[in-house]
């Protein structure tokens, strides 16, 4: 499902158009292939397909350039030790004149995505999700940059969180106390103090892509990094039901401690995301909505 309107203050101006003339100087044995907007709900990028094959990545915003380079140099290294579809790249240009980013061309992924057709197989890619996560943090992260989800969701305690909860509260959305509530609880849990190992760090459904209502593929590196694997344990709440968490879980191989930490992920930012974009990204704040609903009933239970 697209999104239309700016999201956010910085967003550049994207269009069928300006792909069309960047492929053209930078990839001329591409040009001429026919360019196509891809609906998305996402904030950092800006998808079009490119021909049959391909699709070009460009960023919305300034700093989601910085995910280029990173994605270039580490998908062909990581993607043969994971157990799902990854992107492959086969092209990055830097800025210029007409467009002031890095972009990049990849090999396009056949699938749609987990929200816009929902998983019909959901015990299937409860397995398959812990599996990516088990397969990824196996991977040696020597030399990896940190990813922006991969130090402690407490973090959010300052900037973010305290806001969420007031306003949301204020109108009648949430119940601020029991928010706060659990909240709390999430501020007295222990913290990752292990070597930071590989994770993805945005596990939504929109950058899950399924075939015939299966798990199929995993798009959108641009979290990509070290840290605490805490985060990429979110897809509990924000995709699975309470019937296939434990599959999930099983599959993910994570201690008490992290899966705690995943649901503090899981409700933190569900609440900062829903407040921030349920007037410019109703789909995104549809899942948030649901992530910090499945967080709390646990909190509550």
């Amino acid at each position: 499902m697209a999104v239309t309107g700016k999201m956010q203050p910085d967003e550049l101006d994207i269009d069928t158009a300006l792909v069309e003339r960047l492929v053209a100087g930078r990839f001329p044995d591409w040009a001429g292939l026919p360019v196509r907007a891809v609906d998305s709900a996402g904030t950092d990028n800006a998808m079009f397909r490119l021909g049959d094959d391909l699709v070009v990545r460009l960023p919305r915003v300034p700093y989601a350039a910085r995910h280029v380079e990173k994605e270039q140099r580490w998908l062909p290294l990581l993607a043969p030790h994971l157990p799902l579809d990854v992107p492959v790249p086969v092209g990055r240009a830097e800025g210029g004149a007409e467009f002031p980013l890095p972009w990049s061309v990849y090999r396009w992924l056949d699938g749609a995505d987990a929200f816009d057709a929902p998983l019909t197989d959901l015990a299937h890619a409860a397995v398959e999700l812990g599996r990516f996560g088990a397969a990824l943090r196996a991977v040696d992260a020597s030399g990896g940059p940190a990813s922006f989800r991969g130090g402690p969701v407490t973090d959010w305690e300052e900037g973010h969180l305290p806001g969420a909860i007031r306003d949301l509260g204020a109108d009648g959305t949430i119940d601020a106390e029991r928010a706060t509530a659990a909240w709390e609880t999430v501020l007295a849990l222990p913290q990752w103090d292990r070597a930071p190992v590989w994770i993805h760090g945005d596990l939504l459904p929109g950058n899950l892509l399924g075939r015939d209502g299966r798990l199929a593929a995993v798009i959108d590196f641009g979290g990509l990094g070290v840290g605490d694997p805490a985060c990429d344990t979110m897809p509990a709440w924000t995709l699975l039901t309470a019937d296939t968490r434990p599959l999930f879980r099983e599959a993910a191989r994570v201690d008490d401690a992290t899966w705690e930490r995943g649901r503090g992920w899981a409700l933190c930012w569900g609440l900062v995301t829903e407040h921030y974009y349920r007037v410019t990204n109703p789909v995104l704040a549809e899942v948030a909505r649901r992530t910090r609903t499945e967080a709390l009933a646990e909190y509550a239970s």
